[in-house]
């Protein structure tokens, strides 16, 4: 899997890959976008109190789950992959209970974990790859509800200081996909746990998005339970987006746009089929994926990659593709969508 090895240094708490002489190890499985990428140093780290031994943390490139970045190029930094695990209870009454969650944990488990525990809060999200940490990062979210609804607090580590530091809900400066450790604290802090309250009863269930109703209604849930609206999502994402096990993707790759609207009601003057949810008074979120697939891109392959035939907003690596060959289609769509509707999309995923 890891391609030439000369040794597996195995530490008190992590294990540091080191390649052979001149060769690289693969990154192939520590992306969901399936990029074989390379790099020279390559360290799995279970347990934080090992970060302190790591030299020069400030030149790495730190990933979880690898859901949400795209590779374009050859790593020449040490990488490291966190794989922390844990999840430990910090309060609980009778109606909620606050968790403190390893930033290593698979996100899609650590909703069934509270699924099968009856914890209220994160049943829309159920099926989002990656990792807990990335949660706060890209403040994930779907069928309207988004981690900072939950979220408590995340601890970090300053990874020049390496000192430790917790940033509360407000302080994380969550909006749209984004928060501080997107913008002013890009790439100065290791997350290593995250913290979210949870209902254990009088659960305020959100079965509004259409898909989700239907689903219930079609089998006759009348009062559908946290599991019930759990599965009414799985089913919902597994009926249009790839599994990234047999199809490289990161999911949505671009951002739904929110424009004035001024400028939609221009755009709704020429193109009446536009589709647009109302934000606020002066503003308007167009989805991404319906400027996409009104382009044409929706289902088109190009060389190895594409935009996949079920869901416009996600483009895929179909075998063999590159980081850059992602990109450059990636830079083909949103240009497109400039030029015919002066909407610029914005990249969900990090490009490194």
């Amino acid at each position: 899997m890891l391609g030439k090895i000369q040794q597996i240094i195995i530490l008190p708490q992590y294990y540091c890959i080191v390649s052979q002489h001149n060769t690289s190890l693969s990154l192939k499985d520590y992306n969901t976008f399936g990029i074989d990428t390379q790099a020279k140093k390559l360290i799995l780290l279970i347990d934080l109190t090992q970060l302190r031994e790591i030299s020069n943390l400030q030149d790495c490139l730190i990933i979880g789950g690898g859901s949400n970045i795209l590779l374009t190029q050859d790593i020449e930094q040490t990488v490291i992959v966190n794989q922390t695990k844990g999840i430990r209870t910090l309060n609980e009454n009778e109606d909620t209970i606050e968790l403190a969650v390893a930033s290593g944990e698979n996100w899609h488990e650590f909703v069934m974990h509270c699924i099968a525990n009856e914890y209220g809060g994160i049943e829309n999200m159920s099926l989002i790859p990656g990792s807990v940490g990335a949660a706060p990062m890209q403040n994930i979210g779907a069928y309207g509800r988004e981690v900072k609804d939950v979220l408590t607090y995340v601890k970090a580590i300053d990874i020049r200081t390496l000192e430790e530091v917790v940033f509360s809900n407000a302080e994380c400066q969550f909006g749209y996909r984004e928060s501080i450790f997107k913008k002013s604290a890009i790439g100065k802090y290791f997350i290593c746990e995250v913290g979210f309250k949870l209902t254990k009863q009088y659960h305020k269930l959100n079965t509004s998005y259409g898909d989700i109703e239907k689903w219930l209604q079609e089998r006759c849930f009348s009062s559908p339970t946290l599991r019930d609206v759990s599965n009414a999502v799985i089913a919902i994402r597994k009926s249009k987006l790839p599994d990234p096990a047999e199809l490289g993707n990161s999911g949505s790759f671009f951002k739904n746009p929110i424009i004035d609207k001024a400028h939609f009601e221009k755009l709704k003057e020429q193109y009446p089929e536009i589709k647009s949810y109302p934000i606020d008074e002066t503003s308007v979120k167009v989805p991404a994926g319906w400027l996409i697939e009104s382009m044409g891109w929706k289902g088109k392959k190009v060389g190895n990659t594409g935009s996949h035939a079920k869901q416009a907003l996600v483009l895929v690596n179909y075998g063999g593709a590159n980081g850059q060959e992602v990109y450059a289609l990636a830079k083909a769509i949103q240009q497109s969508v400039k030029e015919t509707y002066q909407i610029h999309l914005d990249m969900e995923v990090n490009v490194i």
